[in-house]
């Protein structure tokens, strides 16, 4: 069993269709809020967007009991709020990371599509970029 077959077996059909409908939504928005944030007039709105996205995907499956995906989302909230928090530009290196981030998600919306069992976590994406250097 695949899991969107799981979902749905352990969850009322209209909170799964909402969450895959706004998970949809929301990875294909992502790379589009990254590329921004190297926008010095899009920076302070992207940051905020992609924190609150990453932040609705890590309630929303957490509640769902979606695992990786709640794990991900967590680590990656906590590195977006400490650089919202402590800079006001980021480096070619996290948005190229951030890129690969957006991609893991992809690929977790593919399985969806397809009922696969979720994709493992590339351990490469646990490595931050250095924030520092900005």
């Amino acid at each position: 069993m695949g899991v969107k077959s799981d979902l749905y077996a352990n969850f009322d059909f209209e909170i799964v269709d909402e969450f895959l409908d706004h998970y949809s939504m929301m990875v294909e928005s992502m790379d589009i809020m990254i590329l921004d944030l190297s926008k010095p007039d899009m920076y302070n709105q992207s940051i905020n967007e992609l924190f609150r996205v990453f932040h609705n995907i890590k309630s929303a499956s957490g509640y769902l009991n979606i695992t990786k995906m709640a794990k991900l989302s967590a680590f990656v909230e906590d590195i977006l709020e400490q650089i919202r928090t402590n800079h006001t530009s980021v480096n070619e290196e996290t948005v190229n990371w951030l890129l690969q981030i957006s991609d893991m998600f992809a690929m977790w919306k593919n399985d969806f599509n397809l009922d696969k069992e979720l994709t493992h976590i590339k351990y490469s994406l646990l490595k931050l970029p250095d924030l520092e250097n900005n």
